[in-house]
């Protein structure tokens, strides 16, 4: 009988192989296998044979652990003491054995007899059928170095997903209604401050893996709609601040609106220019980090109709100031550069 490989699968610890207690529940075993395996699974450990090593022996131990019955057979054969140890005894493939493979196995795998059925197994020697089809299962044999086409459990698929928020929603976040395969809507709250093209992954909820691996993810992309008044700058939002020629000259107080709320009063210096921004602390986008400012920029609208008035008033003050030029100097820089 060719003994050599059958001892030495005998010898392996499977509980050890994975880290587990040996009255680790089925659960703490699938959790154990799948952490090990993402850790030496080939793929991430290319050219690393002693990674594709450790990935087999992961897998085979998982193999027998994970099914009740395999698991009971398993536990029997090391409850013997140290594993099993067989002689193929002096009689040849026929002759007696005393304490070999016929005696230690012919109560465990049943058949209480001495005489039963053989079948030939990897490389001549005789193994009792019941045997056979349990040690065949644990990945394609004994020293054949394959695992009989075993493949681990492999996420399930991504799905991915889009939608449109307004400016407001997106800010303050919003509840969305996906419709996924099968019909069955999934109900998502965006998080507040969302951006557009920001893409949100949702856990477990994509589709079901073939082989009983973690369900796969949905991914969804935002679109955000925008905002007739305002533009997001990270966490601060901006505005252009449309203001007359004398509130510039003069200095004035005007209202600025905010998002989704009352105006607030803001200041304007005497000869604020345009282009000039003015600052609003707190009315920005409200995150976990904080909330921004509201950002308000200074453009000064001149009047398209003047009264008659109007237009002597303009003339009197063009008058009144004529020793200014706003474009002093200008010519020299620009020859300068």
């Amino acid at each position: 009988m060719n003994t050599g490989p059958q001892n030495d699968w005998f010898d392996k610890d499977f509980y050890k192989t994975l880290g587990v207690s040996k009255d680790a529940s089925d659960a703490e075993i699938k959790k154990a296998y799948r952490k090990l395996a993402r850790k030496y699974h080939p793929d991430a450990n290319p050219g690393d044979e002693k990674a594709e090593e450790k990935f087999k022996e992961i897998g085979q131990a998982h193999q027998v652990l994970s099914d009740k019955e395999s698991r009971a057979q398993y536990d029997q054969v090391r409850a013997m003491g140290g594993g099993a140890r067989f002689s193929a005894g002096s009689g040849g493939p026929g002759g007696a054995a005393g304490g070999g493979f016929d005696d230690v196995f012919s109560d465990l795998f049943g058949g209480g007899g001495r005489t039963r059925t053989r079948t030939t197994y990897g490389g001549g020697g005789d193994v009792p059928p019941d045997l056979a089809d349990l040690l065949g299962g644990f990945g394609g044999g004994f020293g054949g170095g394959g695992y009989g086409g075993y493949q681990p459990p492999v996420k399930g698929g991504d799905i991915k997903s889009s939608t449109t928020l307004s400016f407001t929603e997106a800010i303050d976040g919003a509840s969305v209604k996906l419709n996924m395969p099968g019909g069955k809507p999934l109900t998502v709250r965006t998080p507040i401050g969302v951006k557009d093209g920001q893409k949100i992954r949702l856990a477990g909820k994509g589709k079901t893996s073939p082989n009983g691996g973690e369900p796969g993810d949905v991914i969804l992309t935002v679109h955000v709609s925008p905002h007739p008044v305002f533009t997001r700058d990270g966490d601060n939002l901006r505005m252009d601040l449309p203001i007359s020629f004398d509130e510039a000259a003069l200095g004035a107080e005007v209202k600025v609106p905010t998002l989704g709320g009352m105006p607030v009063k803001l200041k304007v210096a005497p000869g604020t220019p345009s282009g000039r921004t003015l600052r609003v602390r707190g009315k920005g986008v409200k995150t976990k980090k904080g909330t921004g400012d509201l950002l308000a920029t200074v453009e000064i609208v001149a009047p398209k109709n003047l009264s008659k008035e109007a237009k002597q008033a303009v003339e009197s003050f063009k008058a009144a100031t004529e020793g200014e030029d706003p474009r002093a100097g200008l010519l020299d820089k620009a020859k300068a550069s």
